[in-house]
């Protein structure tokens, strides 16, 4: 008879929870298909007394995660921890040296300490799996590792956090503002009762950066990524975007350009007509552009205790079948040492939001600020304010007005030198709002 793989899971909260109750309700169909029973031996939490609906006495008890990640009753550690260090990294750590294979939904971890923890699992022949760590339910760490062999993928982009999806999707249908549809979000339980690890861009970038080493076989880099969040972001912008026949999105992308590899989040503008444009709501998605495939677009949910366990039980299925692969789809040793492309270099069309008065030949000023720069304006439209003010003769009041502006392919450096002089010679009375444009 096969000895069943022992499973201990690390962290009972909703993840960890339906990851038990998935194994169990799927027992016999997951031997089944893997040749071999998986059974969880041992559970770790906080809280032992906390209900989850599950029955724990069927399990041994470890306060401690590292006792757990050393137990001889114990084959898969199942980090659900969380965080970059403590005992999330200890957990690891621990039962790799152990000669345990781990199956982790941690991103910030694997953004840290990746590559270091990948090449320990390599050296003790055990497998270190994170499909759960990047886009939840959504099978994208399996694509790019195992699915495109035959593709050199060129970029991968996507909408890889829920929260700000569903708090962008609320501004543009119903006119509301970010603080209060972030209100909503947490009363809803999509944000946190501090939501910046979210909204401020941080969760997509440790996604990217894990996303961003299989795509391309370079080493982790989480510290390149160029980061920006969607607090700034009003519901005129939206509209305009509308205008403009784009919505805006929270992505995070990752391109092979010819200065490097380029990592970045922060709000972008995308066609209506794309795939990517369609995704709202608490939805996630990831577009991968590649020269066999051309463009792969996979939707999902992107986290939920149900979706983010299934993506952890295909990992533990795996390791009951006896596949093991290199942690980022090639061996430590030969993942490549990125070449960092600045974001002053990147090149992209671009929406600018400016605040200026009411008067004459401020917008040539701008214009010619923009001129000097070499950036060519696709359009530039000036919305006025419907609050009443006194005009004159001309019809201007001199009251504060939105001149939006929209640019053909322009580098992030020529776009900041030109914003930086519009501010000093006085012609806006707030910071610009900049939005880059992601076209097809």
């Amino acid at each position: 008879m096969i000895e069943p793989l022992r499973v201990g899971v690390a962290g009972l909260g909703t993840v960890g929870a339906a990851v038990v109750r998935i194994l169990a309700r799927q027992d016999n169909a997951l031997a089944e298909r893997c040749g071999r029973p998986i059974r969880v031996t041992a559970v770790s939490a906080r809280e032992r007394k906390k209900d989850r609906g599950l029955e724990l006495s069927r399990y041994a008890w470890f306060e401690d995660a590292t006792e757990l990640a050393r137990s001889r009753d114990v084959d898969c550690v199942i980090e659900l921890i969380g965080g970059s260090d403590g005992a999330a990294n200890a957990t690891v750590e621990t039962a790799i040296a152990s000669g345990k294979h781990v199956v982790t939904a941690n991103k910030a971890l694997l953004a840290a300490r990746g590559l270091r923890l990948a090449r320990a699992a390599e050296e003790r022949g055990v497998a270190l799996s994170f499909e759960a760590a990047a886009a939840g339910g959504i099978p994208v760490i399996k694509t790019l590792r195992e699915a495109l062999h035959g593709n050199a993928v060129w970029r991968i982009y996507g909408i890889l956090n829920g929260t700000c999806n569903y708090i962008l999707s609320r501004m543009e249908q119903e006119g509301l503002s970010f603080a209060e549809c972030l209100t909503d979000a947490q009363r809803l339980g999509y944000a946190e009762a501090d939501p910046t690890f979210d909204v401020e861009g941080f969760d997509t970038a440790h996604k990217l950066s894990i996303l961003t080493s299989l795509a391309f076989g370079t080493e982790i880099d989480a510290e390149a990524i160029y980061v920006e969040g969607i607090s700034k972001i009003a519901p005129l912008d939206l509209k305009m975007a509308d205008e403009l026949g784009y919505r805006i999105k929270l992505l995070g992308v990752a391109e092979r350009t010819k200065s490097g590899v380029e990592q970045r989040v922060h709000p972008t503008m995308v066609p209506k007509s794309s795939s990517i444009a369609q995704v709202m709501g608490v939805t996630n998605a990831v577009t991968i552009d590649a020269d066999a495939v051309r463009e792969l677009t996979l939707i999902g949910p992107g986290a939920g205790g149900d979706a983010t366990a299934s993506a952890v039980i295909a990992d533990i299925a795996d390791i009951a079948s006896g596949t093991i692969r290199p942690p980022f789809g090639r061996p430590t040793a030969r993942l490549e040492k990125p070449q960092r492309a600045p974001m002053q270099r990147h090149e992209g069309g671009y929406y600018i939001r400016l605040t200026v008065p009411d008067r004459p030949r401020v917008a040539a000023g701008v214009a010619t600020h923009m001129g000097d720069e070499d950036i060519s304006l696709e359009s530039i439209v000036q919305k006025r304010s419907d609050v009443a003010a006194t005009k004159d003769r001309h019809g201007r009041s001199g009251a504060p007005v939105s001149l939006v502006l929209v640019t053909y392919a322009a580098a992030e450096s020529a776009i900041r030198s030109a914003l930086d002089k519009i501010e000093r010679d006085g012609l806006t009375s707030e910071p610009p709002q900049v939005v880059r444009i992601e076209r097809e």
